[in-house]
């Protein structure tokens, strides 16, 4: 293992989720500098963490040698920009969802991370979720049986953008947990969506997926929504999973059965559900943790560059099938 000394992450975006990051950082005693150009959200952050030295420029961490690594939590628009002169700068990357707005941008970042020897690693946190690990877990034993269908569902009345639409913004999640479980990328995507309270950018969407395996899906996301709703639903022909990040029990089991009556009538036999235990871990530490194994170890991370320019192929499916029904 590399040896690399205290306070050698920086921090450059520190607003609604990079505040998280910071946290976890600090508690992980890893963060020497955080960067955001808001004066006023700095010094609000300074108020709980005075020993941590603050700049409006990211430049700072960028230049910075002792900086060796940083965590990118800025705007989606501008993930490119930031990334490639970190990557310049021979800074290993933790990079919030989406990599990039385009393929393009996506492969010369991966490109430029393989060139330059870098970590490049993608905020695709449920990666890193105990419930969605379990779940993996349990497709690979065919506990599930054989994958038929799976959805999901990230609905909420939360924050509202107006630099990036809902795809962007919640999909990503999704689009990458699918993939990981499926273990394959989608042969066809069919999305359609409104933009009803800003013109041009989609407050709803609804993505249908089809597999070369025949496993199918469709991934529902909207800020349009009365309450908050974060769930994936696997069905297969022994069981079905439902993992529902917004309850205490992640992770459930139905071990419904179908039977057919007479050889041509199929009838429901219905089973209670079964808790699946998984650990008690918050996502975004486990993530945030992972990133600095890979720092130290040079390994590369389970959201990798590559993992993420799938999700950004999807995306950009997405986008074309989107572009085509206006």
């Amino acid at each position: 293992m590399k040896k690399i000394q205290k306070g050698y992450i920086g921090l450059i975006g520190a607003g609604y989720w990079g505040k998280n990051i910071l946290r976890n950082l600090y508690e992980l005693g890893v963060l020497g500098i955080c960067c955001d150009p808001d004066i006023k959200a700095i010094a609000s952050l300074k108020k709980n963490f005075s020993d941590i030295r603050f700049s409006q420029s990211f430049k700072e961490a960028l230049e910075d040698q002792q900086i060796k690594a940083v965590a990118i939590a800025t705007p989606a628009k501008t993930h490119y920009q930031v990334a490639k002169k970190a990557l310049l700068c021979k800074k290993d990357i933790f990079i919030e969802k989406p990599l990039a707005m385009t393929v393009k941008e996506g492969s010369e970042l991966m490109y430029l991370a393989r060139k330059n020897k870098r970590i490049l690693m993608v905020g695709h946190i449920l990666h890193y979720h105990p419930a969605v690990i379990k779940l993996k877990e349990l497709i690979s034993r065919g506990a599930l049986g054989k994958i038929q269908y799976i959805y999901s569902n990230r609905l909420n009345i939360g924050k509202l953008r107006t630099e990036e639409d809902i795809l962007w913004s919640f999909a990503p999640h999704d689009i990458s947990a699918i993939l990981m479980l499926v273990g394959d990328n989608p042969c066809k995507v069919s999305c359609y969506g409104g933009d009803y309270i800003n013109r041009g950018i989609y407050d709803t969407t609804l993505t249908a997926l089809e597999f070369k395996n025949g496993v199918k899906g469709h991934i529902f996301v909207s800020w349009l929504h009365p309450f908050k709703e974060q769930k994936l639903i696997v069905v297969g022909s022994k069981a079905m999973a439902v993992f529902d990040d917004m309850k205490n029990e992640k992770l459930v089991l139905y071990k419904h059965k179908i039977e057919w009556k007479n050889g041509r009538i199929p009838v429901a036999h219905k089973a209670d559900y079964e808790v699946i235990k998984t650990a008690k871990i918050e996502p975004l530490r486990a993530e945030l943790k992972h990133f600095i194994q890979c720092v130290k170890n040079r390994n590369n991370p389970d959201s990798d560059a590559g993992e993420a320019l799938r999700v950004l192929k999807v995306l950009s499916m997405c986008e074309s099938s989107l572009l085509k029904k206006k």
